[in-house]
């Protein structure tokens, strides 16, 4: 590997904490495209996309793993954003074809953390590292719940530890 890259993934950011190349293998990967409403008049990616993006991988990331968010919603449940941490190291342009990787970094009670790498497709740029801290709210009285549904709980654990 080439001291750029490996220069490249250890630019300080608290979102990932190993940020060794190996770090992005065995993630959830989430294919994107930059379409011009992803973009600022500068053909430039707007920051708000890729908040979009995050929470379109991490809801496909958690369905191909057996957890449909419509089914969580169902349950009383919703996931909401209490901490969002993004880190730009490279602006993405229109037309551009990249990979979201996410993965579930930790499980602590009601409070999930999940981390972002945003690569192009050779994985040879780095847009965006980011990491989110979701918590479970109970729907109905919109109040954190004390614990999660056992039903969402068994599933995330087995994202945890994927060999159980």
């Amino acid at each position: 590997m080439s001291e750029e890259k490996a220069n490249q993934y250890s630019l300080p950011t608290s979102a990932i904490t190993n940020s060794s190349p190996s770090a992005y293998e065995n993630w959830f990967e989430y294919p994107v495209r930059v379409y011009p409403h992803h973009t600022d008049y500068a053909g430039v990616v707007w920051h708000g996309t890729y908040m979009t993006w995050m929470e379109e991988a991490r809801v496909e990331y958690l369905r191909t793993c057996g957890m449909n968010y419509a089914d969580l919603v169902a349950l009383g449940c919703d996931l909401l954003v209490v901490e969002l941490s993004l880190r730009y190291h490279r602006s993405l342009r229109l037309g551009t074809t990249a990979i979201l990787k996410t993965r579930m970094s930790e499980l602590n009670g009601v409070r999930i953390n999940f981390d972002y790498a945003l690569e192009s497709e050779d994985a040879k740029e780095l847009y965006v590292t980011a990491t989110v801290t979701l918590v479970a709210v109970d729907r109905e009285r919109g109040k954190i719940m004390r614990q999660l549904p056992t039903s969402v709980k068994d599933a995330l654990l087995k994202i945890s530890n994927p060999m159980n």
